[in-house]
Parts: C-alpha cells; structure tokens; sequence
C-alpha cells in the first residue's frame, strides 16, 4: 500500500516524520488499522507497543482515551458543524487564559504550523515590522522557509539540513533570521543590525537553558519594543499544566500550543496579551474549519483529564526513569546515546 501510496502522494505521506524510510526502510508499519493506549495494530493485525513518537506526540494521555472519545461523540450526535459558532471555543479560551493569567485573548486554529503562521502576522501587525528573529522549528510556512532564501543554511540546525525554499517568494529574503539557542550574543546582533519587531521561540528544545538565556531574551525583547512569542506546540503541557515556560518564571507576549491540547484531535491555539492579540482586526485571519466543534470540545475534555491526572508528573517521572536507563546500558556497552534534555519528550 505504501509502494502505491508513492506513486499517488508526493513523498507518499502527508508529514513528513511519518515516512517509513526515516525509522527502518522497508520493515516498519507504514499503516495502522487500530490504536488503544500505546499499541497500535498494523493492517496485518501485527500488534505493537509505541515506543516511538506517539502520534507525533499528540497522545499523551494515550490513543483512544475514553473520556475525550466521549466527548468527542457526544458533538458527533449534536452536530460538529453549523452556521452559528460553537460555545466551546469561548469555554476553551477561559481556560486557557486561566492557565497563563499574563493573557488575555485567544486565537484558534487546527494544525501547528497555522497557528505559528497566525501569530507571526499578529506580531507583524502588532509592530509594524517585518522581521523577525526564529530559534526552533516553526512549520512548513513561506515566512518560516524564508530564512533559508538568506546566505547559508539557516536552518540546518532548527529543522533539516540542506532544505531548499523553492516555491517561496524570493521577495521574502532576509525577513527571518535564525539564531542558536543560549547564543544570546548572536541574537543581540541580529536585533542591533535588522530592525527586528518578533522574536520567535521555543522555550526548549534539546536542552535547557543556561546563564539566564530566557531572561535575557525577554529584556531584550522590552528594550527594543519586540513582540516575544514563545512556540509551545511540542513543549506544552509535558512537563507542567501549560507551557513549559513556567519552569523558568519568564512569560512572552504571545504562546502558541497544539499536538497534546486535544489528545490527538486537531486544535492549536494562539494565546497572547490584548495590546498585541487585537491587531488581529487589522488583517485578515479567517478559515472555516476552524470554526467546527470536534477539536474545541476534545482540548476542553483532554485539559480536564490531564489536570485530574496531573499528566505532566506522570509524563516526566517516565521520562526521567528511561533517560537513566539509558544511561545505565550505554554505560554497561560503552555506548554514546543522545537523550533529549526534555524528559517528557523522551517518553513514548
């Protein structure tokens, strides 16, 4: 199936961490006929455990969790779409306002890269500028795929070596400048020398940061009147009840989450301060589908289950557990092992 899949789909799948030939050519499950808790049965009926990516870390409370499934069928019965709004977005946005006090307003979308796309032309309208400063990976986009149009790689170390930005308008170079995390000098260049209204990133990715990083970002960022959006969209709600920023006590003005928000259904929000949120009715920012009532209605359920469960605990004790035991065997085989800095993202 996959073979032909190739010949009807470009690269054969819709994402591109999903391809086969990234995890074990030619032998790993290219499809799945069902998924429970952290099995997944192929089309052959071969069952597996998911110890890898967990739907691209969408599952933290595991596939077909039931009180989301619930949730979600019980708008199936009601009806998803409509010509009138969903009350649940207004309930959604509550909630995660609640979660991050220092905001005020919420967008909605349903895929990552929407929303970070979403929140660069809010911050762009906010400023009036428009160049930005990005440290992380921040989806397929033209304005994020720019920064490679510049000298070099750019993005090599945020995203894939040797990423071509064709199809995105040569118009866009030098509009987004890369910058490696805990290099805060060379994000003060950048911002000194390029008239810079957003920085762009994620809070954590590998490892932590180190001799105030954060900090400094956010002082540089009041200093020079730039909007600081932090991309939360895999870092969230892992390791705490809503962006992973509060380990470090340094708040933005603008946070993006999705992929754990709705266990697996398709919702991101784009969170952030008024002064900044309502240049929104500046531009246009409209799409149907993000306007139906399955995703809203699953975030609403999987926040209440998670913070029931206090998830992010279980999540990061597991994470913790495994990183020590792979210490342990790469130290028994004389072994160099690459874990991530975050536990939770360790733990599939």
């Amino acid at each position: 199936l996959y073979e032909k899949a190739k010949t009807l789909i470009p690269g054969g799948t819709m994402l591109l961490s999903k391809r086969p030939e990234m995890f074990l050519p030619h032998h790993w499950p290219s499809y799945f006929s069902k998924a429970k808790g952290c099995e997944v049965w192929d089309l052959d009926g071969n069952k597996y455990l998911d110890m890898s990516i967990m739907g691209i870390g969408t599952n933290t409370l595991g596939y077909g969790n039931e009180e989301v499934d619930n949730a979600v069928r019980s708008v199936i019965d009601k009806g998803n779409m409509s010509t009138l709004n969903c009350p649940e977005e207004v309930w959604l946005a509550e909630k995660l306002i609640e979660i991050n006090p220092w905001a005020d307003m919420v967008r909605f979308a349903r895929t990552g890269g929407e929303a970070n796309a979403i929140a660069i032309r809010i911050a762009r309208a906010a400023t009036g500028k428009d160049k930005v400063a990005i440290c992380g990976y921040h989806g397929w986009h033209d304005w994020y795929l720019s920064a490679n149009l510049n000298k070099g790689d750019g993005l090599s170390n945020h995203l894939l070596p040797g990423l071509e930005p064709a199809g995105v308008p040569s118009n866009l170079k030098e509009t987004v400048f890369p910058f490696r995390y805990n290099n805060f000098e060379e994000l003060k260049r950048i911002v000194e020398n390029r008239d810079i209204g957003v920085i762009k990133m994620e809070v954590v990715r590998n490892f932590g940061p180190e001799d105030g990083f954060l900090q400094k970002v956010r002082d540089l960022a009041n200093q020079n009147d730039i909007v600081l959006i932090f991309d939360e969209c895999t870092s969230g709600f892992r390791e705490t009840f809503g962006g992973i920023y509060k380990k470090y006590d340094v708040e933005p003005d603008m946070i993006m989450y999705g992929k754990t928000i709705a266990n697996g259904y398709a919702l991101t929000a784009v969170v952030g301060r008024r002064e900044i949120m309502e240049a929104a009715q500046k531009t246009f920012i409209s799409s149907t589908f993000w306007t139906e009532r399955i995703g809203p209605t699953a975030a609403l359920k999987t926040l209440e289950v998670m913070e029931g469960l206090k998830s992010w605990d279980v999540i990061t004790e597991n994470g913790e557990k495994m990183r020590e035991g792979l210490k342990k065997i790469a130290g028994e085989y004389n072994l160099r092992i690459t874990i991530s800095g975050i536990p939770a993202l360790t733990t599939y």
